[in-house]
């Protein structure tokens, strides 16, 4: 772990990645919004390596529920694809802007990483709480083709890989929220495993990206790792004890709380 320390920085870590998953498997949405900001103002890293860490951390356990939700016949692959190509080339241009960046702009990078942040978190907050209202209109099963919607989709997609590419937030609340509003006809189980489909290879070109700009923590992701994986099975064996009205009012609130705390740093 290196900068990290030994023991007395790696259980706190690991206890990190159990509590997000913990809430992924909890809620399906948004837990992973929280990793980025706690990384930054609890453990000390740079916005950067905060981001390209999570990045990765999120493509690794976002794709085993992308195959899960394959297998089950859950994905819109037109619609995955109608995204990913506004995504995966607004993600490949932001990261070539990165990269071209002088030196000595470390600290503006920061300061705009933390900027976008408290963009990104209230609105995946508000799209946590929105979401259930969404979806209450979506048919429980098929009805027939879709209205594929091509260049709202294409747009939005763009602007969802700028914005995780950037921040590693959005790809999953509000990416699911914004599809069951351009799709009001297609199954809630469809809206979820295409956002995740999606949410597979944007999050991957994002972190390996960030990656080849040395801004990934190794040592930190595997920790995470190890830690998020038992918290995401227990949450989505306790899913459904605790009502969900219950748990997206305080996921959002504290994404709400998490924006002002990066205000406040940047």
């Amino acid at each position: 772990m290196g900068d990290l320390g030994w023991l007395g920085q790696v259980l706190p870590l690991v206890a990190a990645g159990f509590g997000v998953g913990l809430l992924v498997g909890l809620t399906g949405v948004g837990g992973g919004a929280l990793m980025t900001p706690l990384l930054i103002s609890t453990f000390g890293l740079s916005p950067q390596v905060a981001v390209g860490t999570d990045l990765l951390y999120a493509s690794i356990t976002k794709t085993a529920g992308g195959w899960r939700h394959h297998l089950a016949d859950h994905v819109d692959w037109p619609i995955v694809l109608r995204l990913a190509s506004g995504s995966l080339p607004a993600a490949a241009l932001l990261l070539a802007v990165i990269a071209s960046l002088p030196e000595n702009s470390t600290n503006a990078l920061a300061h705009w990483i933390r900027m976008g942040l408290v963009v990104a978190l209230p609105l995946s907050g508000l799209a946590i709480v929105l979401y259930p209202l969404f979806s209450r209109t979506a048919p429980s099963n098929d009805t027939g083709d879709v209205p594929p919607r091509t260049l709202p989709t294409v747009l939005f997609g763009a602007l969802l890989g700028l914005l995780v590419t950037l921040t590693s937030v959005g790809a999953g609340a509000i990416g699911v929220t914004v599809l069951a509003a351009l799709y009001p006809m297609l199954p809630a189980k469809r809206l979820v495993g295409s956002d995740i489909a999606h949410a597979v290879p944007l999050t991957l070109v994002g972190g390996l990206g960030h990656f080849g700009l040395g801004n990934v923590n190794a040592g930190l992701l595997l920790v995470l790792i190890v830690g998020s994986i038992p918290g995401i099975l227990l949450g989505a064996r306790l899913a459904g004890i605790v009502p969900e009205r219950v748990l997206r009012p305080i996921l959002a609130a504290m994404l709400c709380y998490a924006a002002w705390v990066m205000f406040n740093k940047g």
